[in-house]
């Protein structure tokens, strides 16, 4: 799928091979114009990002929510995007419009149109990020959160394969290891992009890859799109644009994308004249674990939580109301930074990892991303699935043992200089005591009581509420959690048309962006919040937006 180096040329330019930029790249063929589509990766990361994912959409009012008996509607939607986001800068007037658009694009055309490329979403409708405790406050007020069959690889395939009829037909080139080093731009319009071939590399995808150049390129269009993600793989910008408001930035982290997730095209486009807002807002996670088999630098999985486990501090004390498992993710890393570390811990037994561990990428769950319905029902039996068994076996983060003091004397010795083993068994056996009814003050307890209300959690998601120290539902199970980068919230400022803007506000004349690189969207549709299920969403919405409005132009 490479093109040779010599004169690149087309109607349009997209910088970037991840979804945002093949959805662009579709448009931009439809509309009958020649595409060439640049990448700095070897073939083998063709797809980006996204083909790690779950393949969480982010849909209001769907025909899968309602078969499950949930009302939802695009003002609930709005009410729930607006509390979380909190606009309320100067910066937020792109970013707010952005998000409009994006609610009503998930309520109305999105399912239909993904559903004509060939998308398919399970029936069961997943609640991710619950949120506060006020109907105004950050989260989602119901479940939204649609698991495509097929994961992310599923997601990207209806744009690969067009992308590859392009291809086919002479209308699209793809040139992988082409980096892009500068932006050009004359008499105040941006014309091309220059740069430089890096030796060939047989990194498979996600590794690292060389950075030998061997070659320069230089490549003209009517039109750029910058589509190159955040700047999640490089924790020395993470650091340098943490928020105070967040604490402290970790000394370590863990990363959930790929090193090649490195910011520069941000910086680039910034010397050619377009404005970079809300670097400070970002979305990293907090139920980090170290990959057993690690693809590229400080591999770390998140644990995607259902709200049974006792969540600790890294000293033992046990996290306030409603900092519950997938409740609310920026507050609980707020809340773990201000204790002066950064890790944290999950206790639970084997009946709650069954049911309610799971983990993310599309390769930690087989089932779903090769469609396999035989396997794909045993996570309805028992015993947990075969990835999220091998994180308990071989995974470091993870201590099993068959007593509570077993338990607590293994924790201890993989932090010896900070767990206060005597508040850990306090807050199991508290924990364990306030089972005796079906009532009661904890609001832990009353919050999983309430989720298993919804038969979709009931089903496959929320473990039945029992002792943790029960035997019957052993053995019991520590894991340390990490804190694990993931997503830039921010980034070029972009009106409706996805055309970068410069520093007065006005378009910079031939210069789009679109996906991550854009906050999703005007700089970041998300705010300060994002609800999940929106990130792929994100790319598809802005990436088809910037698509067609390059097609106008041109």
């Amino acid at each position: 799928m490479s093109d040779p180096a010599g004169a690149l040329a087309a109607d349009a330019i997209v910088v970037g091979a991840g979804l945002a930029g093949l959805v662009a790249s579709c448009e931009l063929l439809d509309a009958g114009k020649t595409v060439l589509v640049l990448e700095q990766e070897p073939e083998a990361s063709f797809g980006g990002q996204a083909w790690w994912s779950f393949g969480g959409i982010f849909l209001v009012d769907s025909p899968e929510q309602r078969r499950m008996g949930v009302r939802d509607s695009l003002e609930l939607a709005r009410q729930d995007w607006f509390g979380s986001a909190g606009f309320h800068r100067p910066e937020d007037r792109w970013p707010s419009r952005w998000a409009e658009a994006y609610l009503e694009f998930a309520a109305q055309e999105k399912r239909a149109w993904l559903r004509e490329r060939g998308v398919r979403f399970f029936p069961v409708v997943g609640w991710a990020e619950r949120g506060g405790d006020r109907a105004s406050s950050h989260g989602n007020s119901v479940p939204r959160f649609h698991i495509t069959w097929g994961t992310g690889p599923g997601v990207l395939e209806p744009f690969v394969r067009r992308v590859r009829e392009g291809i086919a037909s002479g209308r699209v080139r793809v040139a992988f290891r082409h980096r892009v080093d500068r932006i050009d731009v004359e008499a105040g319009t941006v014309v091309g992009v220059s740069g430089a071939i890096l030796a060939a590399d047989a990194a498979e995808r996600g590794a690292p890859s060389g950075r030998e150049a061997v070659g320069d390129f230089a490549a003209r269009a009517g039109a750029v799109l910058v589509a190159s993600g955040g700047i999640g793989g490089a924790h020395e910008l993470v650091r340098a644009q943490w928020p105070a408001r967040l604490g402290r930035a970790p000394v370590s982290m863990l990363s959930g994308v790929p090193a090649h997730v490195d910011g520069r095209m941000l910086g680039i486009a910034a010397e050619a004249g377009g404005r970079l807002v809300n670097g400070d807002r970002m979305w990293h996670y907090v139920e980090g674990i170290r990959n057993h088999s690690p693809v590229w630098p400080l591999h770390g999985i998140r644990i995607l939580p259902g709200p049974s486990a006792l969540w600790l501090d890294a000293r033992g004390n046990r996290l306030p109301t409603p900092l519950f498992p997938g409740f609310d993710t920026l507050a609980t890393l707020e809340h773990i930074l201000g204790t002066g570390y950064a890790h944290s811990w999950f206790v639970m037994n084997q009946k709650i990892l069954e049911k309610e561990v799971a983990l993310s990428g599309s390769e930690q769950n087989p089932d779903f991303t090769d469609k396999d319905l035989r396997l794909l029902l045993r996570r309805i039996g028992p015993g947990a699935p075969g990835p999220v068994e091998a994180f308990k076996e071989r995974g470091a983060d993870f201590i099993v043992a068959d007593t509570v003091t077993e338990l607590l004397a293994a924790m201890q010795r993989a932090s010896p200089e900070l767990l206060d083993i005597g508040r850990v068994r306090a807050e199991i056996e508290a924990r364990d005591l306030a089972m005796v009814n079906e009532f009661g003050k904890d609001a832990q307890l009353n919050a999983i009581r309430q989720t298993r209300r919804y038969r979709g959690d009931r089903l496959l998601r929320v473990a039945s509420p029992r002792p943790l120290a029960d035997p019957k539902s052993g053995p019991l199970i520590a894991v340390k959690l990490h804190i694990i980068t993931r997503k830039s919230l921010g980034g070029l400022e972009t009106d409706l048309a996805a055309r970068v803007l410069t520093a007065s506000g006005v378009p910079l004349p031939g210069l789009y962006a679109a996906g991550e690189a854009s906050g999703f969207g005007g700089g970041g549709m998300h705010g300060y919040r994002a609800l999940e299920g929106t990130f792929l969403g994100g790319c598809i919405f802005s990436g088809r937006s910037a698509g067609r409005a390059m097609a106008a132009a041109l």
